[in-house]
């Protein structure tokens, strides 16, 4: 494991709310799931700024991938029996089956998007670098994913990613994180 996913994989593991969720994935997540984006980034951009954890966090956000189902209802199942499991969880838990991204993503964001083959393809596809992160336990502690690597993460940092003509989804998580943690340095789109 290189230096930056060690670091951090250990900030993570020092985070309560990080660590409740992926043990929660482990119980009662879909096959295959993982915690992505801002509850990991946060994690690490809390501890290195000294603020608490599950500061700045909306949500949880957990994916996983079923091309055997596409529908809405199935994905709502799925998402009603992880709740039904952790019904009092804060911040609330926004599970999505990244097989079925492209289907909606035109309509709620004005362009296309790939038909992934796995849940995490969608990470290279996420607006910003930071945010392509994904952890779910393993037999040796956590497995992270971070197809960009954690220099980013670790070094507060948000830069885009244009694989996707995503400026406005960008511009108004960067306009966010601003608020949340000002110590982050943000490029433009």
């Amino acid at each position: 494991m290189d230096r930056d996913l060690a670091e951090t994989v250990g900030l993570l593991a020092g985070d309560a709310v990080v660590t409740r969720t992926l043990n929660l994935i482990g119980e009662a997540a879909p096959a295959g799931a993982w915690l992505v984006s801002g509850a990991l980034y946060g994690a690490v951009w809390n501890a290195l700024t000294g603020r608490p954890a599950g500061h700045g966090l909306k949500d949880l956000d957990i994916i996983y991938f079923d091309a055997s189902d596409l529908s809405w209802e199935a994905e709502d199942r799925a998402a009603r029996r992880l709740a039904a499991a952790a019904p009092l969880t804060d911040p609330p838990i926004e599970l999505r089956n990244q097989a079925r991204v492209h289907l909606w993503y035109r309509a709620r964001f004005g362009a296309g998007y790939p038909r992934l083959t796995s849940a995490l393809r969608s990470l290279d596809y996420y607006p910003a670098t930071a945010q392509a992160l994904a952890a779910r336990l393993s037999r040796t502690g956590i497995e992270l994913h971070a197809p960009f690597g954690c220099a980013d993460v670790l070094n507060l940092r948000l830069r885009p990613n244009r694989r996707l003509p995503n400026a406005a989804s960008y511009e108004r998580k960067a306009a966010r994180i601003a608020t949340l943690w000002p110590e982050v340095g943000i490029e433009p789109w």
